[in-house]
């Protein structure tokens, strides 16, 4: 990863970021966590576009108290899943369902795992470069986030669900087709679920 690269915006790529749950185990939405001298959910929209030409920022509890920190830009849409409860999945289902016809890749991110804008470049390139059908990054052999999806799996994404593991069960079906791309920083698996994860994750990554 080459933190001083220049980002630029893939045509065929398009991002979901998940920002629908509850921050339950944070004691206080994450999404609004500080983060870079702006709220998280802001940090993680723009970052998404410096690399990606949409958008899709899904959310679900409290949406009225996050949709204000969203930049206002062409190229963002926001997505209210009224089945947020529902978990995980039921959130990527509401964003698929406005991805742009042009595109041919997807990030599925979340907003509790901030990542430098290099590692979503260099992650990028190296899906369109090999052609994968699925890309992930890793640490140290660690599976890490996020992962990019081939759009040939658009069909097969649709048809996620809670009860059979979400996105692990298409991933355990193309497992001889996942490109795993290493990461020579612990960054690819910062999750910030807990009060003492965003504080090692500001030692790791600010």
């Amino acid at each position: 990863m080459n933190p001083a690269r220049t980002p630029r915006i893939t045509p065929d790529v398009c991002a979901i970021l998940l920002a629908a749950g509850e921050s339950r185990r944070m004691n206080g939405l994450k999404a609004l966590l500080p983060w870079q001298g702006r709220p998280l959910i802001a940090y993680q929209t723009a970052t998404l576009l410096q690399v990606a030409a949409q958008v899709l920022v899904v959310l679900g509890h409290a949406h009225e108290k996050l949709r204000p920190h969203i930049p206002d830009h062409p190229a963002v849409s926001v997505v209210v899943n009224p089945n947020y409860v529902q978990g995980r999945t039921s959130s990527i289902k509401a964003g698929l369902g406005y991805i742009s016809p042009q595109a041919t890749a997807l990030i599925i991110h979340s907003v509790d795992q901030p990542r430098p804008v290099a590692l979503l470049q260099d992650l990028i390139d190296a899906h369109i470069q090999q052609g994968s059908l699925i890309t992930i990054p890793t640490y140290r052999g660690r599976r890490g986030h996020p992962p990019i999806f081939s759009l040939h799996l658009l069909s097969e994404l649709k048809g996620i669900s809670e009860e059979r593991a979400g996105l692990r069960e298409l991933m355990t079906h193309h497992r001889k087709e996942i490109l795993e791309l290493e990461f020579d920083s612990s960054a690819v698996l910062t999750d910030l679920n807990r009060p003492i994860d965003y504080q090692a994750a500001k030692r790791i990554l600010l």
